[in-house]
């Protein structure tokens, strides 16, 4: 063997501190993907260099970036020592800081085949797709995690389960909210051609968006558009649970029909005393007749709350929404960092820069 097919075969320790929890990623390998493969849960969203979920601190050891957005990672960052771990390839032993590792987020990710169930348009533009999974398969997943669609071209979609998982008990399946994109070739088939009995490959769970439930921290959860659907999730869970820590919903859509399962919230924060639930309006027309609060979502929360250092923040749904709940959150009002938690919807349009 040569010197240069042994450096294209060689396997690199990385560590994740402060957890002390290592595996091995080969050369050419991304760090995520690797992590994945090894059951190690790392933080990531999209896993293609658009979202910025998976950043985290390069402590020692080298790594070469793939293609990547810089609003995901910029310059200044990665001369800071920060990496992306979906697009950051080792070229040594690597030590990264990450404070979000857990064991119980690891999950073994599947392939299955699916059957659509049944389709539920719920609003002008977001569809509520139930799919049936395998009888004899055990799926196995945290509230708040995604499965990818396996289109035929090998292309993928992810969209974040809307039901808890034990919701699985009764009848295997996964509830989705497909929003319609104008041109996706994916969603134009959603809310054109597809018919129940469908079958569809999926693969999953991913993403390291759930609830901790080792806190006992108040909770803002914060929606936008169809990133309610893996709070949703979170908010089964809790109430199976019987976790009843104060928790306040906040979703913000442009129109109130954008709150397109609102009805299905009322119904909870009638049942739950510790739940809840302030919509808000971004662009509201005279016809609408709305009466509640009007505005960014995000901003809503920063009206309400002075204080959020003893709260725990979930947040999902629009990149700029995500980020700048990110931002504001921790600079003026007080949030720990490590106390957000969020998963940040990127489109084909927002991965491609277009």
């Amino acid at each position: 063997m040569t010197s240069a097919e042994a450096a294209t075969t060689a396997a690199f320790q990385i560590t994740v501190q402060p957890s002390g929890r290592a595996f091995s990623a080969n050369a050419g390998e991304a760090i995520l993907a690797a992590a994945i493969r090894s059951g190690v849960g790392l933080p990531y969203g999209c896993k293609d260099g658009a979202c910025g979920s998976c950043k985290c601190k390069k402590l020692s050891g080298t790594v070469q970036h793939g293609a990547h957005q810089s609003k995901a990672l910029t310059a200044d960052e990665e001369a800071a020592g920060l990496v992306l771990t979906c697009c950051a390839q080792p070229l040594s032993d690597v030590v990264l800081e990450s404070r979000q590792v857990t064991d119980e987020s690891a999950f073994p990710v599947k392939k299955m085949p699916v059957r659509v169930a049944s389709l539920d348009k719920k609003s002008h533009d977001v569809m509520q797709v139930r799919l049936q999974l395998p009888a004899a398969d055990t799926f196995r997943y945290h509230a708040g995690q995604y499965i990818e669609f396996i289109l035929r071209d090998g292309a993928r979609r992810a969209y974040s389960m809307a039901n808890a998982p034990h919701t699985q008990t009764e009848a295997p399946g996964v509830e989705l909210h497909i929003r319609h994109m104008a041109g996706g070739k994916f969603t134009d088939h959603v809310f054109g051609a597809m018919k129940e009995k469908e079958i569809l490959r999926v693969e999953g769970p991913f993403g390291s968006f759930f609830l901790r439930e080792d806190s006992d921290k108040p909770i803002v959860l914060l929606a936008s558009g169809t990133g309610f659907a893996p709070i949703k999730a979170l908010i089964e869970h809790l109430q199976f649970k019987g976790i009843s820590r104060p928790t306040v919903l906040y979703w913000g859509g442009r129109r109130p029909g954008d709150m397109y399962l609102a009805d299905w919230v009322q119904a909870r924060v009638a049942e739950l005393p510790w739940l809840r639930y302030v919509p808000v309006v971004s662009n509201a027309l005279p016809e609408d007749g709305w009466t509640g609060r009007i505005g960014f979502v995000h901003e809503a929360v920063l009206d309400d709350f002075a204080d959020l250092s003893g709260h725990q923040v979930y947040a999902c749904g629009a990149p700029i929404v995500v980020e700048s709940a990110r931002d504001a959150y921790s600079a003026q009002r007080g949030l720990p960092p490590e106390e957000f938690f969020a998963d940040a919807f990127t489109s084909e349009a927002d991965k491609h820069g277009g």
